[in-house]
């Protein structure tokens, strides 16, 4: 398929700006085909309307006829074979198995919400029947349940060129909830955007969905992106990146004249608490886990385990011995673009130049800064130089730890005290050793949206149970997940109906449950008829 560099707005192509960028591969520097149009403000506006036009239509179709155009989205990404996997692997250097890894994730996620839309029950449809006869007062008939809330911003992230892009679970959340998508594709990847966009064209073609359901936008986020959450059509934004970034669309949307909620997924460090007892049982194969978990994809993962707590002893010592040997060892890789690379680069030399910080462990493999090579490094440092120092709370994306070393368990408290909200905590323990631990986990727990017991975080399990957010700056909004089906609880919103005409109520609350789906009724769940 020869890429074309032009924006969607659903079916139409459109560049009439003459602003322009180009795709690099950051392992060689090359600079790959195609040039791509940055949207102008006309075509922003253009999106916005064509996605309202569409959400007329698109959030009044069946729960089977979306689930059916999300199956085919996962049908014509797979169609798109080696192409779209050899685009990936040129625009951000990961390696194949990352690529088709993340493909599969794409499609299972969408494979997902359309099994969930079958379903019917994440409506949470609920039936409170009329009771006349009521005494004092007569009890009227009032049907709740979720419904869409309109067209969705979607910002795709560099770290996910598949997964959290143009087809990840951002649109395939809103896409489920029965909301119009608007992609702002990611500069560091815009031909792989362009291979997903058109794959989306293409299942909603194929399904008879409205023109306006999908559109993808070229342009900085900046300009482009700061435009389309400003539009009075969009209703919510989905975000994945830096804090600084999801802050600054989290404060632009509420200074609109009607505020939007942004669901920014943003930084973490996501602390990893390390007990004596589990490090002299197992502290070798512990070391060498984090060791790997540190510089899983060149580090370049939102659950990089950033921080590791433990008490000042000898099995700490022996433990971070172990750990910076297997530092030592990683070969520097490349990182995803040159704003990742500069970003990590001043991150971590500002962390390393911190009174009281040693280095113990860093790749002895020199790193080549012309091929965006980031340098696998372990840091160390005393728990009161921790607590008076907020640099070293800072998130460094990229292959970077710092283990801090506590001299008590008053220090240990006082540290993951002074933590913000975080996505993931994790603790190595044994299970005999909750008891002395308790408060020091439940104050973990406060901070977190998930923690793990003896595992490491990074590989965040797409299913219904997971919750990947957390307090602030962790997210915006820690009531909500951006993996899993239950993502799709951001793009709705509940509607009550009371004393409706049944025939003219929603399928979903009509008496007979055309859909046969299960339901609140009464207070008791049923999917049965209402006689």
């Amino acid at each position: 398929m020869t890429l074309h560099g032009n924006n969607f707005i659903g079916h139409t192509l459109a560049s009439t700006s003459d602003e322009t960028s180009t795709a690099t591969n950051p392992a060689t520097g090359v600079t790959l085909d195609c040039s791509f149009t940055a949207a102008s403000m006309e075509e922003v506006k253009q999106a916005a309307e064509c996605s309202q036009s569409a959400f007329a239509i698109y959030s009044k179709l069946s729960q089977l006829k979306r689930a059916e155009f999300l199956d085919a989205i996962g049908d014509e990404i797979m169609a798109l074979g080696d192409e779209l996997v050899q685009r990936a692997m040129d625009e951000t250097a990961l390696p194949e198995a990352r690529i088709t890894g993340e493909r599969g994730r794409t499609v299972n996620q969408l494979r997902a919400f359309a099994n969930l839309l079958r379903d019917g029950s994440w409506l949470e449809a609920t039936i409170d029947l009329a009771d006349p006869n009521r005494t004092p007062v007569p009890k009227v008939d009032i049907r709740r349940m979720l419904i869409p809330i309109g067209p969705v911003v979607v910002f795709a992230a560099s770290n996910f060129p598949l997964a959290f892009s143009t087809a990840g679970g951002d649109t395939a959340s809103a896409l489920a909830g029965g909301n119009p998508v608007i992609v702002k594709a990611h500069s560091g990847h815009p031909g792989t955007s362009e291979l997903v966009a058109n794959a989306i064209i293409a299942a909603s073609q194929k399904t008879n969905m409205p023109n306006g359901v999908f559109s993808m936008l070229h342009g900085s986020g900046r300009t482009v992106g700061q435009a389309l959450v400003k539009h009075p059509r969009v209703k919510a934004v989905g975000f994945t990146g830096s804090t600084h970034a999801g802050r600054t669309l989290f404060n632009i949307a509420n200074d609109r004249p009607e505020p939007i909620p942004v669901f920014a997924e943003m930084g973490s460090i996501n602390p990893v608490l390390v007990t004596p007892k589990a490090l002299s049982n197992d502290g070798d194969s512990i070391a060498t886990a984090y060791a790997g978990s540190i510089t899983l994809g060149t580090g370049q993962f939102c659950t990089n385990p950033g921080l590791i707590i433990g008490l000042d002893s000898v099995e700490l010592d022996n433990f971070v011995t172990i750990l910076g040997k297997a530092i030592d060892k990683v070969t520097p890789s490349t990182m995803l673009n040159p704003v990742v690379f500069s970003g990590f680069s001043k991150s971590y030399q500002k962390v390393l130049a911190q009174p009281g910080i040693s280095v113990v462990g860093q790749s002895e493999e020199a790193a080549d800064a012309d091929k965006l090579q980031a340098r696998p490094t372990v840091g160390a440092v005393d728990a009161k130089t921790f607590l008076t120092n907020q640099e070293l709370h800072c998130e460094v994306f990229g292959p970077f730890s710092l283990v801090v070393k506590c001299a008590d368990a008053e220090e240990l408290l006082q540290v993951v005290t002074s933590l913000e909200g975080q996505l993931t905590a994790s603790v190595m323990a044994e299970e005999t050793e909750f008891p002395e631990y308790a408060t020091v986990i439940d104050t973990l727990q406060s901070r977190v949206g998930r923690i793990l017991f003896n595992g490491v975080p990074t590989g965040v399990e797409v299913c219904s149970a997971m919750q990947h957010g957390g307090p602030y700056p962790a997210a915006t909004d820690s009531r909500f997940t951006s993996v899993g089906t239950a993502a799709i609880k951001r793009f709705v919103r509940p509607i009550a109906y009371q004393n409706w005409p049944d025939a003219a109520l929603p399928d979903e609350l009509q008496n007979n449950n055309p859909l046969g789906i299960w339901r609140l009724v009464d207070n008791s769940w049923t999917a049965n008829k209402i006689v």
